[in-house]
């Protein structure tokens, strides 16, 4: 299957927890024979339902004893005002599946979702579980099978691009007709990016001791960027382990909570840095190639001090965070021109 049952898991979720939310919605003809917690989902906990008729469901549950980042970090979820707080929570998930299911762009069909905590202690979304591999693990096995869902992913990303918001933000906040904390989307970038330098030069990687000249690069490329006043639809964080393939080869993305109006260009460094050389499919030859660039190296600093942090508390897979940190510092370090006349974003970008 696309999604991978973890050996260590946060709290221990039995069939007997989830019997109840099964029950609502699918009914009492299925019979829930076993649950199984899946691989991802550091916010929140992603739970596999199996019935008595072989049929399955996933399970997602909003709640702090399944969220993984430290208790400040997962207290900052609930200030949506903030573009890059912590995308996580119900109302996040709702709004985001409104929006591209308006837009035909294929997600995990919903069944039930419930904010009453009747059936269980926490807001709990029961979706489809899409048969089959992500599309990360098809790209590695056989990546000319998929050339189909890599074109109709472009298709979607072109049209969440084209859907121009009024004001950037997560959509659940904007749909409340409510402003996000920033005078910019350049602006929070810019924020964001000397607070993750700050935090991951104080945890004395590699960073520390070019943390002066990594300002210096950051404060240049944000300087070059030009002001903007139109924002596309962007997953925030859509790497091909967040897109799902079903028996049609349609793309099914997830993780959707992070979805909002922001600078595409946020989407497409974040695109380039996960899909490697299957990226080509996905360009966009309207970029403002200034902007990618601070982004690209904005994206790195928060690879770097968002791995660090999560490993502050027990999330299970500390490898393979440790892995992500230090691949990203190596890569915002080749920002940092090892002559004056090398161009930093050159640089970053080998």
């Amino acid at each position: 299957m696309g999604r991978q049952v973890v050996d260590a898991v946060h709290r221990v979720v039995t069939r007997d927890d989830l019997e109840g939310v099964a029950r609502a919605a699918l009914g009492a003809e299925h019979r829930l024979v076993g649950a199984s917690r899946l691989r991802g989902g550091s916010k929140k906990g992603v739970y596999r339902l199996i019935f008595d008729d072989d049929s399955t469901a996933i399970v997602y549950i909003w709640d702090g004893a399944e969220n993984y980042w430290p208790t400040t970090q997962a207290d900052e979820a609930d200030n949506h005002a903030d573009p890059f707080s912590p995308a996580s929570g119900i109302e996040l998930f709702e709004a985001a599946h409104r929006h591209l299911d308006t837009l035909g762009i294929r997600t995990p069909r919903i069944r039930l979702a419930d904010r009453s905590r009747s059936h269980y202690p926490a807001d709990v979304a029961v979706v489809e579980d899409v048969p089959g591999d992500n599309l990360e693990a098809l790209l590695r096995q056989d990546p000319r099978s998929v050339e189909t869902t890599m074109a109709r992913l472009a298709e979607a990303l072109g049209a969440m691009q084209r859907h121009q918001g009024p004001r950037f933000g997560k959509v659940a906040l904007i749909d409340k007709g409510d402003t996000s904390e920033g005078s910019s989307c350049e602006q929070v970038v810019l924020d964001r990016a000397l607070d993750d330098l700050t935090e991951a030069a104080s945890r004395g990687t590699r960073i520390t001791r070019s943390r002066d000249q990594l300002e210096t690069v950051v404060r240049k490329l944000a300087a070059a960027v030009r002001p903007r006043s139109q924002h596309g639809l962007i997953h925030g964080e859509l790497g091909p382990d967040h897109v799902l393939v079903d028996r049609h080869g349609q793309p099914v993305l997830i993780d959707i909570e992070g979805l909002m109006f922001f600078d595409v260009e946020w989407e497409h460094a974040f695109l380039r840095l996960r899909f490697g050389e299957h990226y080509r499919w996905l360009d966009h030859s309207d970029l403002d190639e200034q902007r990618l660039a601070f982004y690209s190296l904005a994206m790195r600093l928060s690879l770097v001090a968002g791995p660090l942090r999560l490993l502050d508390g027990d999330f299970p897979d500390r490898d393979f965070m440790r892995g992500i940190a230090e691949h990203n510092i190596q890569e915002a370090l080749a920002f940092v021109p090892r002559t004056t006349a090398e161009q930093p974003w050159t640089a970053g970008r080998r």
